[in-house]
Parts: C-alpha cells; sequence; structure tokens
C-alpha cells in the first residue's frame, strides 16, 4: 500500500443498535423533505407533499334528484332485506325451543315411566314418610341446635363418635342375638335384662336412621351439598335406607306367640355398614391406623370362633349332651367349653376326642376344612396389615444397609461410617422418613403451599430483606425449600466458600465461630433465624458471594435451604420485587462494610500492629539537631541555597 493513500476511516462507535437505526431513518426523511421543498422553491407549479383534499363532486338538479332517490331506494330494499332475516332467526329460534321444550318433555314422561316400571319391579318400593317427618319435626328441631342442619361425615368428630355407639349396638346384636339362640340364657330371671338392652340397642338404630343419616353431606358433580332437604332425599332413595328400614321390623312381637327367641332379631344383621363406615372413619383419623386394623383382624378370628362354639354346642344337644364322648358333656360353663373345642379345632392344634357317630364325623371335617381355609386367611390378612405397619421401617433399613454394604465395599474409614449411621437415625427418628420432598411430591400443588405456609411464611415474613416483596413470590419460595439435616460440628458454610444458599432454622442450633482452631463462638443462632440470605444477591464480582464467617451445628440441627438458582428462577416473574432485593442488598452490604467486625483476637492484633505508633528518633540524629522544621538538614538547604544565588 502507497504512502499517499488516505487513512482507513474510523467506523463510527453505537453505543445501542436500535437507536443507532431510528437517528439515521429520521435523517433520511428530513432529507428527502429537503430536496421537495427545494423543488418546490424552483418551480412553483410542482405537486405539493402533502395530501389533496377530496374533491366534491357538482351535479345538476335532475341527477341529485335521481341519486336521491336511488339512496333511498337501496336503503329501503336493505332495511327490508334485514327485516325478513330478523323474521327467519325469530322463526327458526322458536322452533328449536319447541323442539328442545318437546325433547325435553319426553324425557321427562320416559324417566318417569322408567321410575315407575322400576318401582313395580322392585322388592322393596320406595315408601313416602310424610307423616313420620311431621312427628319428627320437633325433634330435628331440637337435634339442629347440636348437631346442625348437615353433618360433614368425613371430618366431624361427633359423627365418629355416634358410629362407634352404633358399632356398638351392632357387635351386641351380632354376638349376643347368636349366643343366646344357641346356648340356654333366656331364663325366666334374665329374660328383662335382654328385653331392656334389646330396646336399648334398638334405639340407637332408630337414632341413627332418623336423626344422623338423613344429615350427611355429599358431593354432586363436585359440590358439596349441605342443604338437609337435599341430603335427606338422598339417603331415603338410596338402597342403605331400604336395609335399615329392614333392620329395625320389630319382628320381636312374634315372641309373644312364639315364645322369647333371639332368632327374630337376625334382621339387626343387616346394619353391618355402619360397622365398616366406623372402621373407615377410625382409620382417616388415627395417627397410626394400623392397631385398630390388627385389632380388627383379630375380631374377626374370635367371631369365628364363637360362631363355632355355638354350632358345637347345638350339635352336642343334637347328639345328647355327654352321649358320646365327643360332645359336650354338660358340666361347667357350657360356653367356654365349647368356645375352647372351637380354638382347638379351627386352629387345628390336635388332642380331640375321636368322633364316633357319620354326624359327628361330617361335622368334624368340615370343621377341619373351614378352619384352615379362615385361620390360613386371617393369618395373612394379619400378615399384610403388619407389613403395611412397618413398610416404612423396612425401607429405612434396606436403605440403611445398602449404604453400610457400599462403605464397605470401597473400604469408608469407621468414622466416616458412624458419622452415616448416626445421621440415618437421627433423620428417620426425627421426621419418620429420609426425604420430605418424597411425601410432598405426590400432594397437590394446594396441599404443598398450605403446608410450606403453615411451617415457614410467619418466619419468611420476619426476614428484613424480603419485607415489601410480593407475598406470591414469598410463598413460590417455600415450595423450593429443601430440608437438610447437620450433625454435630457438621460446617454448615465456611468462610470464603462460594454463597449459593440461604439457610433457615427449622431445629436445632448452629454457632458462628471464628479463632485459629474455630474455638471462639460469636453467636448462637437458634430455631426460626435465618443466615446466609445477602449472598444470594451478590455477584461472584470482587467475591461478592464468597461467605464471611465459618457457621457450625451445635448439637442436631435441621436446616431449610433456598438455593439461588431456584431464587433467579423465581425473581424472573416478580420484576418489582426483583428491584426491591437489589436494593435492600446492596444497602445491607453497605452497613456490613462500614461496621465491619474484627472477627478474632489474631487478626485485631495484626491489625494494630500495622497502623501501630511509630518508633522514636535515634539519639544520634536527635544530637545533629533532627530532621524536623528548625533542624541540621534544614539549615544545611538554606546554606546551599545563598551559595547559588
Amino acid at each position: 500500500m502507497s504512502e499517499d493513500a488516505p487513512p482507513t476511516p474510523t467506523p463510527p462507535f453505537v453505543i445501542n443498535r436500535f437507536c443507532d437505526d431510528q437517528l439515521r431513518d429520521i435523517v433520511k426523511k428530513l432529507r428527502e423533505r429537503t430536496e421537495l421543498f427545494k423543488e418546490k422553491v424552483i418551480d412553483p407549479y410542482s405537486s405539493s407533499p402533502e395530501h389533496s383534499p377530496p374533491i366534491t363532486p357538482v351535479y345538476r338538479k335532475e341527477d341529485w334528484i335521481r341519486k336521491q332517490e336511488a339512496e333511498r331506494i337501496k336503503r329501503e330494499e336493505a332495511e327490508q332485506k334485514k327485516k325478513e332475516e330478523d323474521a327467519k332467526k325469530a322463526a327458526a329460534k322458536k322452533e328449536k325451543e319447541e323442539k328442545e321444550k318437546k325433547e325435553k318433555e319426553e324425557k321427562l314422561k320416559a324417566e318417569k315411566e322408567k321410575a315407575d316400571k322400576e318401582a313395580a319391579e322392585a322388592i322393596c318400593p320406595k315408601i313416602k314418610c310424610t307423616c313420620i317427618d311431621t312427628l319428627l319435626k320437633p325433634f330435628e328441631d331440637m337435634m339442629d341446635a347440636y348437631l346442625g342442619t348437615t353433618i360433614d361425615p368425613f371430618t366431624d368428630r361427633r359423627y365418629i363418635k355416634w358410629l362407634s355407639v352404633v358399632t356398638i349396638a351392632f357387635n351386641y346384636n351380632v354376638w349376643l342375638a347368636t349366643a343366646r339362640l344357641c346356648f340356654p340364657y333366656h331364663t325366666p330371671g334374665t329374660i328383662p335384662f335382654w328385653i331392656f338392652f334389646d330396646i336399648l340397642a334398638d334405639l340407637v338404630n332408630i337414632v341413627d336412621i332418623t336423626m344422623f343419616q338423613p344429615r350427611l353431606q355429599f358431593v354432586k358433580a363436585g359440590d358439596i351439598i349441605k342443604d338437609r332437604i337435599m341430603a335427606k332425599r338422598r339417603y331415603r332413595e338410596s338402597a342403605r335406607f331400604q336395609t335399615d328400614l329392614i333392620s329395625i321390623i320389630p319382628f320381636d312381637l312374634l315372641c309373644f306367640h312364639f315364645g322369647f327367641t333371639s332368632i327374630f332379631r337376625m334382621n339387626r344383621f343387616m346394619r353391618y355398614q355402619s360397622f365398616f363406615e366406623f372402621s373407615d372413619r377410625l382409620e382417616s383419623v388415627m395417627a397410626k391406623a394400623y392397631i385398630w386394623r390388627v385389632g380388627r383382624t383379630t375380631g374377626y378370628l374370635l367371631f369365628c370362633l364363637h360362631l363355632n362354639s355355638c354350632l358345637y354346642y347345638v350339635a352336642s344337644e343334637y347328639e345328647g349332651l355327654g352321649s358320646t364322648k365327643w360332645t359336650y358333656d354338660g358340666k361347667g360353663n357350657a360356653y367356654l367349653r365349647c368356645y375352647y373345642f372351637a380354638t382347638r379345632t379351627l386352629i387345628t392344634i390336635g388332642g380331640l376326642p375321636e368322633p364316633h357317630t357319620l354326624f359327628e364325623i361330617i361335622f368334624q371335617l368340615v370343621n377341619f376344612f373351614t378352619g384352615v381355609f379362615v385361620f390360613s386367611s386371617l393369618i395373612g390378612q394379619m400378615r399384610d396389615v403388619i407389613g403395611a405397619a412397618t413398610a416404612g421401617q423396612t425401607y429405612f433399613r434396606a436403605s440403611m444397609d445398602a449404604c453400610v454394604a457400599y462403605m464397605n465395599t470401597y473400604t469408608i474409614p469407621k468414622l466416616v461410617q458412624n458419622r452415616v449411621r448416626t445421621w440415618y437415625n437421627y433423620t428417620w427418628d426425627s421426621q419418620g422418613m429420609l426425604d420430605e420432598s418424597e411425601l410432598l411430591e405426590k400432594m397437590p400443588l394446594v396441599m404443598r403451599t398450605a403446608i410450606a405456609v403453615d411451617i415457614n411464611l410467619a418466619t419468611f415474613q420476619k426476614i428484613d430483606l424480603f419485607k415489601g416483596c410480593d407475598s406470591q413470590m414469598l410463598v413460590d419460595m417455600l415450595l423450593r425449600l429443601k430440608s437438610i439435616v447437620y450433625l454435630p460440628g457438621d460446617f454448615v458454610c465456611k468462610k470464603g466458600d462460594i454463597g449459593r444458599e440461604m439457610y433457615i432454622i427449622k431445629a436445632g442450633e448452629v454457632q458462628v465461630i471464628g479463632g485459629p482452631d474455630n474455638k471462639i463462638v460469636f453467636v448462637t443462632l437458634k430455631a426460626g433465624c435465618v443466615f446466609g440470605e445477602i449472598s444470594l444477591l451478590q455477584s461472584a464480582k470482587d467475591g461478592g458471594n464468597r461467605r464471611t464467617a465459618n457457621v457450625a451445628a451445635h448439637g442436631f440441627a435441621n436446616l431449610f435451604v433456598l438455593d439461588k438458582k431456584d431464587l433467579n428462577d423465581i425473581l424472573v416473574h416478580y420484576p418489582e420485587s426483583q428491584k426491591v432485593l437489589a436494593r435492600k442488598g446492596r444497602k445491607l452490604m453497605k452497613a456490613k462494610g462500614k461496621a465491619a467486625p474484627v472477627k478474632d483476637e489474631g487478626e485485631k492484633k495484626k491489625g494494630l500492629a500495622m497502623f501501630g505508633q511509630k518508633p522514636p528518633t535515634p539519639k544520634m540524629l536527635r544530637a545533629f539537631g533532627g530532621f524536623g522544621k528548625g533542624g541540621l538538614l534544614e539549615k544545611l538547604r538554606a546554606q546551599a541555597a545563598e551559595k547559588k544565588s
């Protein structure tokens, strides 16, 4: 390249590309407009750059009248066409409404015919209780003051308590009606007591059918129905109402003709639905529901033995009491001795007297087969109940055993292995699971939010850094928290580490420590305290996100941790809260920089040594007059200046 060639022009410096393009476009348009006006100045007859106004046409009188008439005719035709279209739409709408009305009437007629047909074919037709409602109205109004118009069958503890009373009445009928039917318990002295307890159990069932069941709330199309009239109608249209009515029919009145016997109370067994409902409701409110499941399964086994003992006494009475060695001899307590025989038979213990007659052999064979089937089924059910109750403990033990096997494979030091075992045991004992997030992930978002708000929202609102932020942002932050357990002496964070998390103390204590051996405790933070929040807002520039102190667990500590990445993901959706956090973070950092405390005594002494008092001037230099103002050095400088001048 020759020396005379012009230098390459420096490219323009662009700060913002968009602004630069807009300015260039404005300059270009101004230049074009300037050129047009220059031409207008040179040639006055050239066209103006502005838009010309529209020209109003000039009509003759005949043409104007003709135009107005054409426009009038056109408007009339448009109006006539619009009226015809409206009339067609109205006719179509009316026809559609009539068609829908006709279809609705046909549907109602078909439903009525279907209901009449079902009522005619039903074994138990629907019963109208208008008269009964009139009689029970005062009692229902009286119960409204205590129960309310409706009852929530899932959460109302009063209903569960009442179901326990109904269950006791059901068990009274199931256990004692069969025992009274088989054993000679109906004596002149005991009959009045049986009548009293029978009436009491029947009263419980009647109150349940008339006062409690018609008040139960139900769900229809996703809505909770709390209207008493609708709840009563639903119950009375259900199959359960029919079985409940059959269960309280007083067949006991036939005892006046046939004699007092409990066989007329067998219809009370149809109240079994109340027992299973009580079982379900009780399991839903118990903290350890497996206890009730084990007790219920044991009750099933005892009831099977009860039925077998009743059948054995009937068989012995049929054969003749004491007629053979196999039959009951009639001595001692009949129920206990027969129950003992049933237990040995169903559980197949053995050691029973041999049956002799054909009836005894068949009865014993049926007993053995039934015992094997029933007992094995109950044992399997018991195993499932106990397995479900200990499933969590089994999972914990399997996880811990797998971890120990892994550490043994890679010869991890015993000290580390002991700490890992301690962590497993404490985590399981404190929260009943190894990872809380596994349980919460199975819940819907609404439930997770409710739990998180109940546990930590009050703590978050007390943090100075988050005051003034959006409440929904705080809720989103709560959902990102993770629970971590630290063992005694574990460092939560160390001085100089990169700060990526903030911590909330859920349980236990942590200490801010320092000194040569980290033996000096500056402050102890307890449950509910927060630390490390400033590091979330600082960047890595100039080490702003570095930890400034050592924090260690004092004893076992359970902390909630919020990661910096999660916080940044949340702040994207809350720009105003992001500005508030940035402003508060800068203020906190400035306040921290102004009042930066000395970390330990060693650093304090080291700093004083750097800026301590200056040593005194040596005596030999002071003998020459010193080096201050008016000293020897000053006099020498003055003499040198006089010689030059």
